[in-house]
């Protein structure tokens, strides 16, 4: 059996708040409860488990690989709720996407504040 990634905990200030943003804005099925979690499943079937934290969080890096039509879909979603975005994960580039690799790509925020990337091609795949 090949070595996959089936899950990773998200330490949220709120777990069911940055559960359904996640959802909605990544156009994924709705939030369920797993015990004290709450899970959102990506498409390839790896489950990003919600857990609140009253404590200070430490801002992490989540990358989600889409095609062009979700790309289009999901960028579309961050524009309408006025969400700021990056070219590039210094944050420099506001208001700016990037062509990475001959794809597109941008990152953003989340209610906690990790930082979100959409890509269409992996890193190194490319021009």
């Amino acid at each position: 059996m090949a070595v996959e990634l089936n899950h990773t905990i998200v330490h949220a200030r709120d777990q069911d708040e940055s559960a359904r943003f996640y959802a909605e804005v990544l156009g994924l099925g709705a939030p369920r409860r797993f015990g004290h979690f709450t899970l959102v499943e990506t498409g390839n079937g790896v489950s990003l488990d919600f857990m609140s934290s009253g404590e200070p969080l430490t801002i992490e890096h989540y990358a989600f690989l889409v095609s062009e039509t979700e790309w289009d879909e999901i960028f579309a979603r961050i524009q309408e709720r006025g969400l700021e975005y990056w070219a590039d994960p210094a944050a420099k580039r506001k208001g700016e996407i990037n062509r990475n690799d001959g794809g597109r790509g941008c990152y953003f925020r989340d209610p906690s504040g990790h930082y979100l990337e959409i890509i269409t091609r992996p890193y190194g795949s490319g021009n």
